[in-house]
């Protein structure tokens, strides 16, 4: 077992895909397969299932994906002490955002990041920001943009980047009785308002908290995973959301949804960069945690 072929091992957990995978190692499909199951040989384990179609982490392959990220961390941690400070960084940066956070926050910090570090190559992963700090603190990215919960995990850091309001939203138009009036003048009524919230996450557990102090059960239209669906399905007239207002400003259909003047407000999101504080070691990960000014 060496770094290159952890390295090799890596990009195929990212791709899942053969092809892909020795394409960007710059050795051939065959070669990487060899990597691959010498390695498995060595562990005595089965790290993908793989057929003519698919590829896929065993149990035991997710587990190795973390001592590999962790392996090859270090590894550039020694390779940066050893040589001369001097030097350029270089190496890989992963990060996981939501796709408004990439649109709205993580193109300043890049424009910013790239010209001081041109050796830094930052791997982006996309997804549901509810998800961001425990893909922090299992080990799959260095770095993730997130909303700061109520209490932070032992270990992760937050910087503060922005504060968004929590919003929320109607469609312009709907042909739902239901939505022509709101929000309602009395609390009782919001139980007859289609609600399409987030399936878990800050967001949706401050809106849970608002609707029991009214003392109102809300009707669930849909739950879904990701603010961007929120104002997709609102804009579409189906119900009232609840969303960060950096997703609404960044969304396409923005014009086709109104913020409702909802009293009393949700607490507003404080969106910031997560890291773990052992991931600081790693000189590429310090490098770009010192973009933002201590919080």
């Amino acid at each position: 077992m060496n770094i290159k072929t952890l390295r090799h091992f890596l990009l195929l957990c990212e791709t899942l895909n053969f092809a892909r995978a020795s394409a960007r190692a710059s050795i051939s499909a065959s070669a990487l397969s060899r990597n691959i199951r010498a390695l498995e040989t060595e562990l005595n384990t089965t790290l993908f299932e793989r057929d003519n179609r698919t590829v896929e982490l065993t149990p035991e392959g997710q587990k190795f994906q973390r001592y590999a990220r962790d392996a090859v961390g270090q590894w550039e941690q020694i390779c940066f002490e050893l040589t001369d400070s001097a030097q350029q960084l270089r190496g890989e940066v992963s990060l996981y955002c939501s796709v408004t956070a990439s649109h709205s926050i993580l193109v300043d910090l890049l424009n910013r990041f790239r010209p001081s570090h041109p050796g830094i190559e930052i791997r982006l992963e996309t997804g549901d920001p509810q998800h961001a700090i425990a893909r922090v603190q299992g080990l799959e990215e260095d770095l993730a943009i997130a909303a700061r919960p109520g209490k932070l995990p032992a270990g992760v850091l937050f910087k503060p980047i922005l504060v968004s309001p929590l919003v929320f939203i109607a469609p312009v138009e709907s042909t739902d009785r239901n939505l022509l009036e709101v929000p309602p003048e009395e609390a009782a009524a919001w139980q007859a308002i289609p609600m399409i919230l987030a399936s878990s996450g800050i967001a949706r557990n401050r809106v849970d908290a608002w609707f029991r102090k009214l003392g109102v059960t809300p009707k669930i239209y849909a739950q879904v995973a990701g603010n961007e669906a929120i104002v997709s399905m609102v804009s579409l007239g189906l119900g009232v959301g609840v969303v960060p207002k950096i997703v609404l400003d960044n969304s396409p259909f923005a014009a086709r949804v109104r913020i409702l003047d909802v009293q009393p407000a949700l607490a507003a999101y404080d969106l910031g960069l997560v890291t773990l504080k052992r991931h600081l070691k790693n000189p590429l990960v310090s490098a770009f945690w010192s973009l933002l000014p201590a919080g």
